[in-house]
Parts: C-alpha cells; structure tokens; sequence
C-alpha cells in the first residue's frame, strides 16, 4: 500500500506534504509524489509541446523538493509526472499504488468556488473510490 500526495506548490502543498509524510511514515507506508502535467488547451502546435514541456519541468523541480523533505523523515518516495489532469493523475496512481489515502493541499478557497471552477479537492471527493485527506492551507 502507499499514501498518494498531490504535489504542487501550490500554497496548500507544503502543508499537505507534511500531513502526507506523517500518514505514510505512521503506517509505514511509501509515499508516492504525484504531479498532473496536462496543460490547458488543445494538443497541437510548437507552442502547445513548449507549454507542455514547461509545466513537466516544474512539476520535476518541484517533486525534488518534496522528496528532500520526505527522505529526512526517512520515508520511501516514488515520483510521478503524470499526463493527466491533476485529479485524473492521483487517482491513477492511488489505483495503480493500492493507495491507502490520497492527500491534496487546498487553497482556502470556498466551497462553492471549488464546485463552480473544479478544484482538484473537490474533483476528488467526488471521483475517488480512495479515502482524501484534504489539508487546509495555514493561516
């Protein structure tokens, strides 16, 4: 089994990073670093694989981070950039990893908001078969 950590960051990211490496590292479980690197827009054109690359790149530089925090606490991490949309990609992977939880940071946002625009939070506590741990950001 691992614990599934959507990682962004995003303001609510280094707060659920934390939560995330305290859940695995308590059931002594992976943690399984995933990033959803669909751009918006279409498929086609030098400036769509331009855009592409860029938010594949930041999700790798970000993930490094994360996985520096996660092997001072010495929890084992898997990276993953995935192709999909961010609520798409942690449900692969949660699928593909037996996921005991996925965990996602929020932005403060209100509910409705996060209805109305799809927050990746509230697409997946609708769209998961796992358990979501939803940590809010600091105040």
């Amino acid at each position: 089994m691992s614990v599934v950590l959507g990682y962004d960051e995003s303001p609510g990211a280094a707060r659920a990073l934390r939560a995330a490496i305290e859940v695995a590292a308590a059931f002594g479980e992976k943690l399984v670093l995933v990033y959803g690197a669909a751009p918006p827009g279409r498929p086609t054109g030098e400036e769509y694989r331009a855009h592409y690359e860029a938010i594949r790149q930041a999700g790798r530089t970000g993930l490094e981070r994360a996985v520096a925090s996660a092997e001072e606490a010495e929890v084992p991490t898997t990276v993953e950039v995935i192709d999909l949309s961010p609520a798409q990609a942690l449900i692969d992977a949660a699928s593909r990893h037996e996921a005991r939880v996925i965990v996602v940071g929020t932005w403060g946002e209100s509910p409705m908001r996060g209805a109305l625009l799809g927050s990746t939070p509230h697409k997946l506590l609708h769209l998961s078969t796992v358990p979501v741990l939803c940590v809010p950001t600091e105040v």
